[in-house]
């Protein structure tokens, strides 16, 4: 069996704790044969990112945490040229043997989510361990997801977490590393705008919205405020069209969403 992480991002708030337990953990401490002190500044095992969608005054922000994936097929395991200087556990972990590291920093290199970290001071390589000093003391949790506060980060049996990961994603599929760090709601794209009366000057509430990509069909209606949001979309082209009793049709084609789309005030006229 092997361990993993499940992310729930739609329920971190960007609060940083878990960055900042990772670094009192670890920043001073040596947990030799696990890990040697991370240093004070420089590094994060456990990385809190921001990211922002969106433009003024549509915008939205997620948070995703990120850390090493303590990967099934582990580029750095591959890459070490010294035995056992990187290796897995039979919990899954990957670890990076502080004794034995020479410091040669290939497997930094070849770590595609640039989550290994090298200690000038001390000439090795380093990265999350899982906290495998605790686990292997009888704590079960690592540090970061003890002390989250939204429960946003789950640790445990891959097995017995199959309901979490169902339908969940990882970073970079791509690779085939196989990642063992689970992100569950990151958010799509969004299309967002606000629908007005061109004459009165005054937003319109309830105005059907449309949009449609490869034959389907999404639908939204704009709030009190005439904001309509049409949010988790895929990157791709749609067509908007925009319907209130009293007023023309609208049509946008071609909307494409490479990026979160804010398309700012947009005036419908009057019926004639």
């Amino acid at each position: 069996m092997s361990k993993a992480f499940v992310t729930d991002v739609a329920k971190c708030n960007g609060c940083y704790v878990c960055q900042l337990v990772c670094k009192d953990e670890h920043a001073g401490n040596d947990w030799t044969p696990y890990a040697k002190p991370q240093p004070d500044i420089g590094q994060f095992w456990m990385k809190v990112r921001d990211h922002v969608n969106g433009t003024i005054p549509k915008v939205k922000v997620h948070y995703i945490p990120q850390m090493c994936n303590h990967c099934r097929n582990a580029f750095c395991m591959a890459a070490c040229p010294v035995s056992g200087a990187v290796y897995r556990r039979d919990d899954g972990l990957i670890i990076i043997d502080p004794e034995k590291c020479n410091g040669c920093r290939a497997c930094e290199k070849a770590c595609p989510y640039e989550a290994i970290y090298f200690n000038e001071e001390l000439n090795i390589a380093q990265k999350c361990t899982g906290c495998a000093h605790l686990l292997d003391n009888g704590i079960k949790l690592p540090r970061c997801v003890e002390a989250c506060a939204t429960a946003c980060l789950s640790f445990g049996e891959e097995e017995e977490l199959s309901d979490l990961i169902k339908g969940a994603e990882v970073m970079l599929p791509e690779t085939g590393a196989g990642p063992r760090v689970y992100y569950r709601n990151i958010p799509g794209k969004f299309i967002a705008g606000t629908l007005f009366d061109a004459v009165e000057r005054e937003v319109i509430i309830g105005a059907r919205c449309l949009a449609v990509t490869g034959g389907k069909l999404i639908e939204t209606v704009t709030d009190e405020f005439g904001d309509f949001w049409f949010k988790d979309l895929p990157v791709g082209a749609f067509d908007l069209s925009f319907e209130a009793l009293g007023f023309e049709r609208l049509t946008m084609p071609g909307i494409r969403t490479d990026e979160s789309v804010c398309l700012g005030d947009i005036a419908l006229e009057k019926s004639r």
